[in-house]
């Protein structure tokens, strides 16, 4: 202990690592990813919230072949739909095995397998486990989220990657904190957060507490929207334009008035939906490109149905297909054999690295997340081309839009003030300029 700083950083609580020296840290990763995985693998249970395109799939595959090296047992990774296809390519890219397994047979490397078929599998073979685009959890039925929950809680190493960590809603952190076991959801409420209002959602960050919290958060997890939030320079992690244009088609008055009326309740904008099915389903299908790769994003059955008809060429991937069925035809249109994509963003909005497709559309959303991941898919770290995303409204939905662009702002500055906040606790030490001065530590102190 050489200085006073030191001496008051071994006061300071924090969390107990679980992990260990790295074992192999590869030349491929890119600069800011390097201390990203170096301390996840010596943090052992950890969470990367990172903007889409910034690789966290390579993160997650050194992390997982460290522990590999370090305990000679299997690896298991989960990730959404289609996606443990992009690891298999990935593994290959960097000289790394990754097994796609479905039916629960194990080998004694990097195996990767949806969330929807864990149920196959047996936790007592793996030595760690990866969680990908851990934020899609909230969308799967509550047995899965507690299969994934009682699965993790009998594995030492455990890594959770996703880009929303949902921004808007603090207590979805709390949840990463509590798979991650590092502390129980009611005992973060109770040391950070105050309750406002009569209802048990309604929870506040304590004002004295909110340095704290954040100096928490990143003692297990880190949260990065580009590069310099680490300290490093961006480089090729610029994105080109995205232009968001707005198409309105005439709403039609509901039975019984003369008059179009703002859709205000979700039943009002359900019903709307409905009656403007035609006419904003054949505004999309006119604004599909004579060439080159188009998703149409939609909400309910009777849009993709539609959709799929009017849409030449177009392949629907819907809820009520198979795992594999709806696997093989988004996989076709990740190799580009599919042209016109049609399906929902809860099916098909999480993990898929799609930058080979610049045309979307989408019916507007009250949910920021759907809006983000869909549209990330195609609008991501590594996308060459100016992004086109058409949304697509009827008069009377002007304040779903609201709401949902609303919603966008807002998450933006909350997620910039997430990445502010934990940046002091995250960014490169060598380029920390606080403390700078060093101080002996007085006798009586030591």
């Amino acid at each position: 202990m050489n200085n006073y700083e030191d001496f008051l950083e071994s006061k300071r609580k924090g969390i107990d690592a679980h992990g260990f020296k790295p074992l192999w840290i590869p030349n491929f990763l890119f600069d800011f990813q390097v201390p990203i995985t170096d301390w996840s693998i010596r943090t052992g249970r950890a969470a990367l919230f990172e903007a889409c395109g910034l690789g966290k799939t390579p993160q997650e595959l050194v992390w997982a072949e460290n522990v590999l090296r370090k305990t000679n047992k299997p690896v298991l990774v989960l990730t959404p739909l289609a996606v443990a296809h992009q690891f298999v390519t990935e593994g290959e890219k960097f000289g790394i095995e990754v097994r796609h397994s479905r039916d629960g047979r194990v080998k004694k490397c990097i195996n990767v397998v949806n969330y929807q078929r864990l149920h196959n599998f047996d936790p007592a073979d793996f030595s760690a486990l990866v969680c990908d685009e851990s934020g899609c959890l909230k969308h799967h039925d509550a047995k899965t989220r507690q299969l994934v929950t009682e699965f993790s809680a009998k594995i030492k190493y455990i890594l959770l990657g996703t880009a929303t960590p949902a921004p808007n809603d603090f207590m979805e952190l709390g949840n990463s904190a509590e798979v991650l076991r590092i502390m129980r959801y009611a005992q973060m409420l109770a040391m950070f957060f105050t309750h406002d209002g009569k209802t048990t959602s309604q929870w506040r960050l304590r004002g004295y507490a909110k340095k704290r919290f954040w100096a928490w958060v990143a003692s297990w997890a880190r949260a990065i929207r580009k590069p310099s939030d680490l300290g490093f320079d961006d480089g090729k992690f610029d994105l080109p334009p995205l232009n968001v244009v707005q198409h309105e088609v005439a709403s039609k008055p509901p039975d019984g008035r003369f008059f179009v009326e703002e859709a205000i309740g979700l039943n009002e904008q359900r019903q709307e939906r409905r009656r403007t099915l035609k006419e904003r389903c054949e505004k999309v299908a006119s604004l599909v490109p004579k060439d080159g790769l188009f998703i149409a994003w939609c909400h309910l059955n009777v849009e993709g149905d539609l959709l799929t008809s009017l849409i030449p060429g177009a392949v629907q991937v819907s809820g009520s297909e198979s795992d594999d069925a709806k696997e093989e035809k988004l996989n076709a249109f990740s190799r580009g054999e599919i042209q016109r994509l049609v399906s929902k963003p809860t099916i098909a909005g999480f993990g898929l690295n799609w930058q080979h497709c610049s045309d979307v559309s989408f019916f507007a959303s009250n949910s920021w997340e759907q809006w983000y991941q869909a549209i990330r898919r195609c609008y991501r770290f590594g996308q060459e081309r100016q992004v086109t995303v058409n949304i697509v409204t009827s008069e009377a939905e002007s304040s779903v839009l609201r709401n949902m662009l609303r919603k966008e702002k807002q998450a933006e500055e909350l997620y910039d003030g997430i990445v502010r906040e934990m940046s002091r606790f995250q960014v490169k030490k060598q380029q920390s300029t606080e403390y700078t001065k060093k101080v002996k530590l007085p006798s009586w102190l030591k």
